[in-house]
């Protein structure tokens, strides 16, 4: 397949290429990449110069650079420009501008990776559909995904994030979208943001890149939703479709049923009365599939077949996924149901996964214990400021944590929670993922439901690997995000 011809890059990005070449994808990490791949050499941690020969070695078609490296020959394969980050944001610029596909971009404190995912679902079904990878959604994130689609695309799904003041709408006029989705607004990266309703402002500035027309999809429930919506309609979006559990909402949530592996959801999109299906739990996949429906409506897509294919999805690793992990090769009760939730992590995820591991069904009298329980890891929520310690500590007294029988904790701010707890549900605390990782043998029995939560640098994916380690992981037919 051919996604950029030499002729073709070069003229995309006003830059020079050596060689006759055809690229199929296009890739920053000479670790990952695939034979044909555009290998583009950004500068981050480190100079992707560095890497251009190993790249080249591994079977890249070219590489994209912004001078010729040390040991590289002149004739080599290159696409030689002036800024390589200016470059990528160029290719995915002519990307987007020769493709005829309809746009979503999605952004939001909680769940954007899971709708982004469930929406790839949705419009996968429907005609060839391109989407962020992973969390692609910061500033090479987003023109990386834009330069990997497919002039034939017919549904583009793009994650966009942020971290700081000013990102998201540049990476919003980058991809014109269609439709500009905002899951919900929580305290998250406050820090850079000193309160919610500046977060709300940044999360609403994605309604500035929407093509002529565009529509708004947004959480309606919230504090700031009037930031939401006045945003959108001073940007000019075309319409504006509120979803929540509001009667003022367009699409509303009625009533969730959640079982241990599904969620069973009955709305109303204004007059029409939707039933549909998230093989999750969670209410906040609920209303996250209920996003979607919008988005699905906005874009044009049949709503039936929709409806169908979000049924299908399920979360992926550290996200909620749920994975049976089987103590013995032969007795498949003696098992420990582990929900890896370790991705990320602040307040408004926190509850919810403390939510979904609440409603769990444990299992009794297959263990060495009588009645098996619901066991919590949780690490660290970066990022919120001042009043993060206070934050941590509230955990505590979250209604979830009732039907939580134990609650072990990783990191100095984890440690006021472990505090607030009650000495009956209060588990070990650990400076560090890799200490908790080391004794998790003995906090865990068949018939437990684990789950594991906190900010990426918390590290707490050790303590998922240390479950898993436990036994034979077996993934269950349904599962759970953040």
């Amino acid at each position: 397949m051919s996604l950029w011809t030499a002729g073709e890059a070069a003229r995309a990005t006003g830059g020079r290429a050596t060689g006759d070449w055809t690229a199929a994808g296009v890739s920053i990490d000479s670790r990952t990449l695939e034979p044909g791949d555009l290998f583009v050499a950004l500068t981050a941690a480190r100079d992707g110069h560095d890497f251009v020969a190993q790249a080249l070695e591994r079977g890249a078609a070219a590489a994209m650079v912004s001078r010729v490296p040390e040991g590289v020959p002149e004739d080599a394969p290159l696409l030689v420009v002036a800024d390589v980050q200016g470059g990528l944001e160029a290719l995915g610029a002519a990307a987007r501008e020769r493709t005829g596909a309809k746009v979503v971009a999605v952004t939001g404190s909680v769940g954007k990776t899971s709708t982004k995912e469930m929406l790839r679902t949705v419009c996968a079904g429907q005609g060839r559909a391109h989407a962020s990878v992973a969390s692609y959604n910061n500033h090479w994130g987003v023109p990386l995904t834009l330069a990997r689609m497919p002039a034939d695309t017919d549904y583009a799904v793009i994650e966009i994030g942020m971290n700081a003041p000013g990102e998201i709408a540049p990476l919003a006029a980058q991809a014109r979208p269609d439709v500009a989705l905002v899951t919900t607004v929580a305290p998250a990266h406050l820090e850079a943001f000193g309160s919610l309703e500046g977060i709300a402002a940044e999360k609403a500035s994605i309604a500035e890149g929407l093509a002529p027309g565009g529509t708004a999809v947004l959480h309606g429930d919230l504090d700031v939703s009037p930031i939401l919506e006045a945003a959108a309609r001073a940007a000019g979006a075309g319409r504006v479709i509120t979803f929540g559990e509001a009667p003022r909402n367009h699409h509303r949530l009625l009533r969730a049923t959640i079982s241990d592996t599904t969620t069973v959801a009955e709305a109303r999109a204004w007059r029409t009365p939707l039933l549909y299906k998230v093989r999750a739990p969670g209410r906040h996949f609920a209303l996250n599939g209920l996003a979607v429906l919008a988005a699905a409506q906005a874009l044009g897509l049949d709503r039936a077949l929709a409806i169908a294919d979000l049924g299908r999805w399920a979360p992926v690793s550290g996200r909620g996924a749920r994975e049976l992990i089987r103590l013995d090769a032969v007795e498949s009760d003696l098992a420990i149901e582990l929900i890896d939730e370790s991705y990320n992590a602040n307040p408004a995820s926190m509850a919810a996964a403390l939510e979904v591991l609440a409603g769990a069904r444990v299992r009794d009298g297959v263990g060495r214990k009588a009645a098996g329980r619901r066991i919590a890891y949780l690490g660290d929520m970066k990022e919120l400021g001042p009043e993060a310690p206070e934050m941590h500590a509230a955990l505590a007294a979250h209604p979830a944590m009732q039907r939580v029988n134990v609650v072990h904790t990783v990191g100095p701010l984890a440690r006021r929670l472990h505090e607030a707890l009650p000495p009956e549900r209060r588990g070990r605390h650990a400076a560090t993922a890799a200490e908790m990782a080391a004794a998790v043998r003995r906090d865990l029995d068949a018939g437990d439901v684990v789950m594991v939560k906190g900010s990426l640098s918390t590290g707490l994916a050790a303590v998922v690997d240390a479950v898993r380690k436990l036994g034979h992981a077996a993934p269950q037919s349904a599962s759970g995000d953040d």
